[in-house]
This record gives C-alpha cells, sequence and structure tokens, in this order.
C-alpha cells in the first residue's frame, strides 16, 4: 500500500479500473502520506477526508455494479482555493472570504470528478494569486518539500507542494503570470499553463481575467497530457472559452523516440548571463540534452521580451483593481463590526480583510488605471502586451517550440525576498506566455549544487499543446529527473518519484 503513493495518475486509475486496488484502499494510502507529512509542508487549506471517502466507496460502488469508471478513476486530486467546489468554503487564501461556501463548482473540477477523480481538498495559494512564494497567505507560508526552510514558489505553491510531496498525485492551479510554472520548477514537478480558452475559466476567482487559464500539475508529463484531455474544451459558461476542439494529449506525450526536424527557439533576449550558476549550468546542459534529441536550436529575435516583466505588472494589477472591487464587505465574505457608515464599512471591511500584498496591487492598478495615467501606463502597457503577441507568433513560425529557463533561481529561503521588486522577477521568464495567450510547460531539467529542483520551460503555439506535450515528455525522458521526492517527515523515508 505504501508503494501506490509513488505511482503515477494514469497507472492508478489503471489499476482501480482493473480492480487491481480500489478507490477506498487508494485513497486511504494518501491520507496516510497526507496525515505524516501535511503538518510539515502545510500545502492544505482544507481537507474533506470525509466527503472524499463517500466518493471512493461510491466509485467502488459502481466498478461493482459493472459500470464504467472514467481515466481518473479513483485517483485523488486537489484543487487550488481559488476554484469553487460546490458546498464548500472557497477563501483564495484571504480573510476577506472567510465563511464563503461556494453554491457551485468550477467546470474544471466537474470534469475531473466526471472522470472519476476524488477531491482531497483545496490547497494554500498567495492570496487571491498575488505573489510568487506561497508566503502571501491569510493561511500563513507552504513549505517546499525538498527543504522545508524555502518556498514552494507561487502562487499554486501548495498545489505544487502536494504532488512534491505525494500527497496526491494531482492538482489543479491557476496561472496568472506563472503561477503554475513557477512553483511546479521550484518543487521538481510538471507544470502546464494551457493556451488562453484552452480551459474553461468558469468557477475560477478572478485575479486579471485576461492572463488566468486553470492548468495541471502533476509528477509527469504523462500525467499533465492526461489532466489536460479531461478539463479541456469550450464551455457554454465561460464565452472565453474556444471552441478550437482539444486533442488526445495523452497519446501526444506517449510518443517518444527521439525529435529529429524539431526545431526550438531560443530568444536573444534572454539574458541568460544573469541567472545564478546552478541555473545558467543547467539551462547549457538542456540545450545540449534537447540537440542530442535530434532537436535543432534557432537563435529568435523577440525585442519586446525585456518589457514584458513591466508591462505584465502594469496590465495583471490593473485588472485585479477593477475584479478586486466586488469584494466590500457587503455581497458576501467579512464584514467589519466596527463601520458606521456604508463607506467606512468598505473602508474597514477591506482593510482587514486584504494582506499587504493585494493593497499594494490594488493602489498600483487604481493609479495606472486613473484619470491623467491611463494612457502613459495602461494603454502603453496594452501596445507593447500586442506587439510582444506579435513577436512571438513570429518567431513561432519558423519553430515548433521557444525555450527558457523556468525560473531565474532555485528555489530560494523563506523571508528572504521582502522587497517586492524582487519578488516580481521571480516571473520574468513565465509572464510572456500569459500575455500572448501561448501553451507553456515547466519540466524538471536538473538539480542545483544544494540539491533543489531546477526547470526549463517550453512554449508552444496557440492551441497545439500537443506538439508542446510530445516535445516535453520527450525531453522529460532524455532528463531523467528521479531524484526522490522529498520529504518530510523525519521517521519517514521520502518516496522515490513517480513510475
Amino acid at each position: 500500500m505504501k508503494d501506490l503513493v509513488t505511482w503515477s495518475a494514469g497507472r492508478l486509475a489503471s489499476a482501480v479500473r482493473a480492480g487491481e486496488v480500489t478507490a477506498a484502499e487508494l485513497l486511504e494510502a494518501f491520507l496516510a502520506r497526507l496525515a505524516a507529512v501535511e503538518p510539515s509542508v502545510h500545502a492544505f487549506v482544507r481537507v474533506d477526508e470525509e466527503g472524499a471517502r463517500i466518493r471512493a466507496r461510491g466509485l467502488d460502488e459502481r466498478r461493482g455494479r459493472g459500470e464504467p469508471l472514467g481515466a481518473l478513476a479513483g485517483v485523488p486530486v486537489a484543487v487550488k482555493d481559488n476554484l469553487a467546489v460546490a458546498g464548500r468554503s472557497l477563501t483564495c487564501g484571504s480573510r476577506i472570504l472567510e465563511g464563503y461556501v461556494s453554491p457551485y463548482s468550477a467546470t474544471a473540477v466537474e470534469r475531473l470528478e466526471a472522470a472519476g477523480a476524488v477531491l482531497v481538498g483545496h490547497t494554500n495559494m498567495d492570496e487571491f494569486g498575488m505573489g510568487s512564494s506561497c508566503e502571501a497567505s491569510a493561511y500563513g507560508p507552504t513549505r517546499n518539500p525538498w527543504d522545508l526552510a524555502r518556498v514552494p514558489g507561487g502562487s499554486s505553491g501548495g498545489s505544487a507542494a502536494a504532488v512534491a510531496a505525494r500527497l496526491v498525485p494531482l492538482a489543479l492551479g491557476s496561472d496568472t503570470g506563472g503561477s503554475v510554472r513557477q512553483p511546479a520548477a521550484l518543487c521538481g514537478v510538471a507544470g502546464l499553463k494551457p493556451t488562453y480558452g484552452r480551459v474553461s475559466r468558469y468557477g475560477l476567482v478572478a485575479f486579471a481575467s485576461s492572463l488566468d487559464q486553470i492548468g495541471p500539475l502533476a509528477g509527469s508529463v504523462g500525467d499533465v497530457a492526461l489532466a489536460l484531455e479531461i478539463i479541456a474544451g469550450q464551455d457554454p459558461l465561460d464565452a472565453t472559452s474556444s471552441a478550437v476542439p482539444s486533442g488526445d494529449y495523452a497519446a501526444s506525450a506517449r510518443q517518444g523516440g527521439g525529435l529529429d526536424g524539431v526545431r526550438a527557439g531560443v530568444p536573444r533576449q534572454l539574458a541568460v548571463d544573469r541567472l545564478e550558476p546552478d541555473v545558467r549550468g543547467d539551462w547549457e546542459r538542456s540545450l545540449a540534452r534537447l540537440e542530442e534529441l535530434g532537436v535543432r536550436l534557432v537563435e529568435v529575435d523577440v525585442p519586446a521580451l525585456e518589457a514584458a516583466t513591466a508591462v505584465y505588472y502594469v496590465l495583471a494589477n490593473s485588472e485585479a483593481s477593477a475584479n478586486l472591487a466586488r469584494f466590500d464587505g457587503v455581497r458576501y465574505g467579512r464584514r467589519s463590526r466596527d463601520a458606521s457608515t456604508l463607506t467606512e464599512l468598505y473602508h474597514r471591511s477591506r482593510s482587514e480583510g486584504f494582506g499587504a500584498e493585494v493593497k499594494r496591487r490594488i493602489l498600483l492598478g487604481t493609479f495606472a488605471l486613473s484619470s491623467g495615467y491611463h494612457e502613459a501606463y495602461y494603454d502603453r502597457a496594452a501596445a507593447v502586451a500586442r506587439a510582444l503577441g506579435r513577436e512571438l507568433a513570429a518567431a513561432l513560425e519558423g519553430t515548433d517550440v521557444l525555450l527558457s529557463p523556468a525560473s531565474p533561481s532555485a528555489a530560494f529561503r523563506l523571508g528572504e525576498r521582502s522587497d517586492p521588486l524582487t519578488m516580481y522577477l521571480s516571473d520574468v521568464y513565465t509572464v510572456p506566455a500569459n500575455l500572448a495567450g501561448l501553451p507553456a510547460v515547466a519540466v524538471p531539467s536538473g538539480v542545483s549544487a544544494e540539491g533543489l529542483p531546477l526547470s526549463l520551460q517550453l512554449v508552444g503555439r496557440a492551441f497545439d499543446e500537443a506538439r508542446l506535450l510530445r516535445v516535453a515528455a520527450a525531453f522529460e525522458a532524455a532528463a531523467d529527473f528521479r531524484r526522490p521526492m522529498l520529504p518530510v517527515a523525519p521517521t519517514q523515508a521520502p518516496p522515490e518519484a513517480p513510475v
């Protein structure tokens, strides 16, 4: 039973469908792992053991009656605390939503459950998705399973840590500027941001609506592809979801073999000379590994790339200012008890409910949208974002994927980056894909001298996740990233990486 927590999601589902293990037995194995490890990592904000047990028993009863089970039959999953689940609390890592219970489920969550997944709980996150370390949460920080003194990345740090610690084999996060890929990189797991519109955003609490996208995290590219296949597709409840047909992503990831004929673009503007030595060394080894697989590396020019981080923080904060205006202490969530007027109620409720980083971004976004500054900041940033999109599309016309490190550093220590600008630069390689709406995946590529995970990012053409995942899976196999997935309990040996 202990070995079950090291299996991939695909293998676990196959075992449940074949009757090799029951969904209930599978769940108990992961709940035992969670009980031993979660107090050290703090990946979850809420765990619904009883609801998960009821769900698992129901799947076993269905199998006993001979009913078919889905592609994730019995697989325990977790979702970020900004994804709605009917009848369960939804707080976005914030005090302002204390007591709020969602009346409906996100489309992505419904599709996971329709495929047989067993939802274990909600994972921790930077408040409203605003952070790169999972320290800006009203519930306290999550710790990196590889080193409990370090951050797991953010804002989907809880989901990444839960997968890395093998508390669940699969989790969902959301990615506005790298919030799936950056924590995946720091925790040594695979994380995908699909093309904007590929996955329905219905039931995802908005941070920046034109940039947000739900994405899966898992121990392997194959499991990420399997999850995408399940959650992808048009949704009548989300007007921004695309009608472009989704594909057999799991089959694409299973193709294996070399990559002869694949062209990979390396932007001139990456400024890799500024990378930490371990990250730069791993970057160079990753490029050499791809060449060994038959990939032809091509230098491409993306001038607007140098402005991407600045542009992102203007646009994302502006949208956050508008989206978070609804959290006012009246419609739902926390309401101050000390207010005597409506204006004071708004002021006190938002002051008490929002954390420092959320307040900072609301102020920056409100300023960028204010009269007299709108044209100088927001309009100019939007124009540069459009130019970046055109440049990336042009670069991908002659290549199949674009390459970069997923993070400029390995996991840093808790409390180390108190300067907001330093923290914002953690997203320097991930924000371009969000600004252009392109799919991107982070794949473990090596370890630093301190034994911390490092990662490669691959960016693909719009709605061409199949090709992107094929290249990513081939690289993953060649990288052979098989370090034990820590921790975490002092008396417990770490499990091996998923098979």
